[in-house]
């Protein structure tokens, strides 16, 4: 296993000077439609994926012995959430999720001299505020749909999805007080700071819900993706960073670049939840518009001061099943999806940039340009 451990980060091949990801990127994001697919076949993509698996591996035995640490009931519904069981509490196969964040806190580590065995309880207590940020984002959102299978809530009820996530949460710090790495006490510091602007950032989140279309800024929307997803992929990479023992200014760096990568991610997460293939997101067809969700293509369509982006406001935000079809050609001809792409490039050439200063070696950095350019190449 610790062989194993020390290759999470190392990557097979290098992706190639940070210069030339950055257009790698901007093509596979700009033209996503067409690039998706060929995008899952090619050498970056499988280069990810080998790493996630390994991730997985080394992260997952440290993530089951935190949860069978839970009470009873709390442990039930995470490893239902998690898809190791199903509601009945018999053994299930399901996949814990892509392993992403905890995939940068290793790849992090290693990019910076470090080891990536030291920061498995890093990558775990990462993996586990996500998960509670799930169960709790299902609720809020009454999304019924999660990893292909009904969400806690629907199964457990809010309040038993909810408690879940708060132990989460409580978890993720309490494996990081446990470590004896010298890191793990700044590190658990950043996960505290990390969870706050989570939780404000879904507060801000939640008041534009309430606001008419008219009254909601491409600016706000941007702030809370920020702090709702590119807080948690910084962090993860500034907790990489910290087990490895760099300096603050390439922690700053290393958690710059996370941000800037988890606005990519977002804005394609946007994208992918109005004209993404149910078969792959686990989710109805146009579930974000269904759910009159304000994301970042629908708001840049509503402001786009265009005749597709007018028609879209007399639809939006109370559609109908019949309407989810129109409404995603209205965004399109609006320029929502194309302003998203442009975004999610134009974000992935200032995470490279940030990346360059806390690593200059490329070879060094290959994990963590492989991984950020897989959030962004995905297919839809």
């Amino acid at each position: 296993m610790s062989e194993r451990l020390l290759a999470v980060g190392e990557a097979p091949h290098t992706v190639g000077d940070m210069r030339g990801a950055v257009p790698q990127a901007r093509g596979a994001v700009h033209d996503g439609r067409a690039a998706g697919a060929e995008a899952d076949l090619g050498a970056g993509s499988q280069e990810a994926a080998a790493l996630l698996d390994r991730t997985r591996e080394a992260v997952e035995p440290e993530l089951r012995r935190a949860v069978d640490s839970l009470p009873g009931t709390m442990r039930r519904v995470v490893a239902y959430h998690f898809g190791w069981e199903y509601a009945d509490g018999r053994p299930a196969s399901g996949q814990s999720g892509k392993a992403i964040r905890p995939g940068l806190v290793l790849a992090a580590a290693r990019a910076l001299g470090g080891s990536p065995t030291a920061a498995v309880k890093g990558a775990a207590a990462v993996e586990l505020v996500h998960n509670f940020t799930l169960l709790h984002d299902d609720v809020i959102d009454r999304d019924s749909t999660r990893r292909h299978r009904p969400t806690a809530w629907t199964v457990f009820g809010d309040a038993d999805a909810i408690l879940a996530g708060d132990a989460l949460q409580a978890l993720a710090l309490r494996v990081l007080a446990d470590d004896q790495h010298p890191a793990a006490g700044r590190a658990a510091a950043w996960v505290a700071s990390c969870v706050m602007e989570l939780c404000e950032g879904q507060h801000v989140d939640t008041a534009l819900e309430e606001r008419s279309c008219d009254q909601v800024t491409l600016d706000e929307c941007l702030g809370v993706a920020e702090a709702k997803t590119g807080a948690l992929l910084g962090c993860a990479c500034a907790l990489g960073a910290l087990y490895a023992g760099a300096g603050f200014d390439e922690v700053e760096a290393m958690d710059a670049f996370g941000r800037e990568a988890g606005l990519a991610f977002q804005l394609i997460d946007d994208v992918i939840g109005i004209w993404g293939d149910p078969a792959r997101t686990g989710k109805p067809v146009g579930a974000d518009l269904l759910a009159g969700k304000k994301s970042l293509p629908v708001v840049a369509a509503l402001t786009s001061g265009t005749a597709a982006g007018e028609e879209l406001a007399e639809l939006y935000p109370r559609l109908g099943p019949a309407d989810v079809g129109k409404a995603a050609d209205a965004i399109d001809r609006a320029g929502g999806r194309d302003w998203a792409q442009a975004q999610a490039a134009d974000r992935m050439a200032k995470a490279v940039a940030q990346l360059s200063r806390a690593v200059p070696d490329p070879e060094a950095a290959g994990g963590l340009l492989a991984l950020a350019e897989f959030v962004t190449r995905r297919s839809f």
